[in-house]
């Protein structure tokens, strides 16, 4: 164990399926999928709290969001290359403070949006009032 993974939570699969009210084989499927790689120590799993986060994030994607393996990588990826973008603009020096600004609030809105299945709802209420105009999508 690092210095950095002392002090910190790490919890076998029980435990983490408690946390995080999915079955543990879930957390297996997970794991195989490539969402997460939890630390082993001899043949146990050890979840983060990192883990445990990203875990309940992705119940919710799922439950609330209705996205399946496929759209669960698709926003996983682009939530860690927004991620990695807003580090970008924020280490940028050189870039106007306006411009600077309005780039970290669009990333915050789509990493939010990402992580609160808003896309999911807004889609289907989209779909719904553009059902009850006939058709239309009025921008």
């Amino acid at each position: 164990m690092t210095n950095s993974q002392q002090g910190r939570g790490l919890y076998v699969i029980q435990v983490a399926s408690r946390l995080t009210g999915m079955h543990p084989q879930t957390l297996r499927k997970y794991e195989r999928a490539g969402f997460l790689a939890p630390m082993r120590h001899r043949r146990l799993r050890l979840y983060s709290e990192e883990d445990i986060a990203l875990l309940k994030m992705i119940r919710t994607l799922v439950e609330e969001g209705g996205l399946n393996l496929a759209g669960l990588h698709l926003a996983l990826n682009t939530r860690a290359k927004l991620l990695e973008l807003k580090e970008m603009v924020d280490t940028m020096a050189a870039i106007e403070h306006g411009f600077k600004e309005q780039i970290t609030i669009l990333v915050d809105e789509i990493l939010s949006t990402l992580e609160t299945c808003a896309p999911a709802k807004a889609y289907r209420s989209r779909l719904t009032s553009t059902k009850r105009r006939g058709g239309r999508d009025e921008h």
